[in-house]
């Protein structure tokens, strides 16, 4: 039931990412075929294996803000150092364009992912980058294909047989684009990489070539693409492109028109009144208007130490608040129920980590619904609990989060753990700042932070420390919808919005 629900908003992504897809029309039964250039992207936590990295900064009192998030997949190790090897450039490419510490609004750096394909024949990663620097979003994709058969991964150049094919490739695009009106530069479309760096194929077996904003017209035409079709393109593909095409070929879609969720593209459905608010399932055993209480918090997984720490939770009787990464949740869906069947408490930290004090409301609504859904649809409970990425708030996000019923979750110990490269080293801040009602901020995305843990427990545990969710800090005064909270002892009253 749960897993039927999120599907479809997987295939929802799809469409937001192309502009336009599959709907019905106005006769019933109908189907309008779907807009060519739209992806229909694999759902990820299908393929066995697949666990996420992410490479972030920006939690200090100034500076940037980075997250950059892609998939590792087993048996993929040519692939695996590819995409790591481009998060690194991208970061040391945005720091190098970002040297005022001081700049306001933050500069912002933000990378996501999608399987555009996944097979025995041919597998494909689309990263999608959001760049901030100071007036609007920029935004790129880059697809990187990678060929089981000989383990190696490629640019999407290589799904061609060579130059000659690429430009025959550009003439066949600057075809396509002679209906897309004065603004778009089709004369500048030539058999430059760059151009041709994210490319896929649709179910028809069509090449969807994408380009950058504003890298052949103007930024404000937003997302542009053109689909070459399937006869055309065939001739020019290498061996292993048209491995690739026919692994796509008529694959069907994750969701359809028929779906409950059939909706505007970018738009998210209202959370079922049925969805009960997610809960933890040992919450009540601890009294912290008695006990010392402090609340550990897990940030921007799951990852591939979550696993790990979730063993050391068990075995210490200990449990804890993760804020998930809702790419990460749709993606290892299984954590997210072992998190809540162990008695942890599932919160929201945004679909891909977006600064939200920066949204519009609806790009609010549309972050944190998808979210919603994720971990909807792996435990069957609504989040009611959002960490903002980076603690960043807004008076606008505070008024989204009161009409969704959400509580917005701070912290007041910082365990520095994102800058920290000894386990030692957290766990002495940790130890030394927490107070009854603390709210204790980690992320369960590093080695090291993990590693911290075992000793946070057994030293707090010396002091007559409880580890709860963060509800439990409240009791019976519980936790209002809108509010912002940082610590289990803050008193209430008017808060600052940062």
């Amino acid at each position: 039931m749960y897993k039927k629900r999120f599907f479809s908003g997987i295939a929802l992504l799809a469409l937001s990412a192309s502009g336009c897809g599959l709907a019905t029309s106005p006769e019933r039964n109908v189907v309008v075929p779907a807009e060519p250039t739209m992806i229909d992207f694999v759902d990820p936590s299908s393929i066995a294996g697949l666990s996420t990295r992410t490479l972030t900064e920006g939690h200090s009192t100034r500076g940037r803000y980075v997250h950059i998030n892609y998939p590792e997949l087993k048996n993929a190790p040519a692939l695996n150092e590819t995409l790591r090897t481009q998060a690194e450039q991208q970061w040391r490419e945005f720091r190098g364009r970002t040297t005022d510490p001081y700049a306001y609004p933050r500069p912002e750096l933000n990378v996501e992912w999608q399987l555009a394909a996944a097979s025995s024949q041919a597998i494909a990663v689309r990263l999608r980058t959001g760049m901030f620097l100071g007036a609007s979003w920029g935004n790129s994709t880059r697809t990187y294909w990678f060929d089981p058969r000989d383990g190696k991964a490629v640019e999407s150049s290589g799904l061609l047989d060579g130059k000659n094919a690429l430009n025959r490739l550009a003439g066949l695009v600057r075809e396509q684009l002679k209906t897309r009106g004065s603004q778009v530069e089709r004369d500048g479309v030539t058999a430059r990489g760059d151009q041709f760096d994210s490319m896929a194929f649709n179910r028809g077996g069509d090449l969807v070539v994408e380009f950058d904003d504003c890298q052949i017209g103007p930024c404000s035409l937003g997302r542009l693409a053109v689909a070459v079709p399937e006869r055309q393109v065939r001739p020019l593909l290498s061996v292993f492109g048209r491995r690739a095409q026919e692994s796509v070929e008529g694959r069907a879609p994750l969701g359809t028109p028929e779906t409950p969720y059939e909706m505007a593209p970018g738009t998210m459905p209202p959370s079922s009144a049925s969805i009960p608010p997610a809960a933890s399932n040992r919450a009540g055993t601890v009294d912290c208007a008695k006990a010392k209480c402090v609340a550990l918090t897990f940030d921007d997984g799951p990852g591939p130490y979550t696993g790990r720490l979730l063993d050391i939770l068990r075995e210490s009787r200990a449990r804890a608040t993760f804020f998930t990464v809702g790419v990460n949740a749709a993606a290892q869906p299984e954590l997210i129920r072992r998190m809540s069947a162990e008695g942890h408490l599932v919160g929201n930290h945004s679909w891909a980590h977006k600064d939200l004090s920066k949204q519009a409301p609806s790009k609010i609504v549309d972050s944190v619904g998808h979210t919603e859904a994720a971990i909807e649809a792996a435990i069957g409970q609504k989040p009611t609990l959002l960490r903002p990425p980076y603690g960043a708030v807004s008076q606008v996000l505070r008024d989204v989060a009161a009409q969704r019923g959400i509580s917005l979750v701070n912290w007041d110990v910082d365990t520095k753990d994102q800058l920290e490269e000894k386990a030692g080293d957290i766990v002495d801040l940790a130890v030394r700042q927490a107070h009854p009602g603390a709210i204790i901020l980690m992320h369960d995305i590093h080695r090291e932070s993990v590693d911290a843990v075992p000793d946070i427990l057994e030293r707090l545990r010396g002091k007559g420390y409880s580890f709860v969710t963060v509800p439990e800090l409240y009791g019976s005064t519980g936790m209002q919808a809108g509010r912002l909270y940082r610590s289990g002892n803050e008193l209430p009253g008017k808060q600052p919005l940062t």
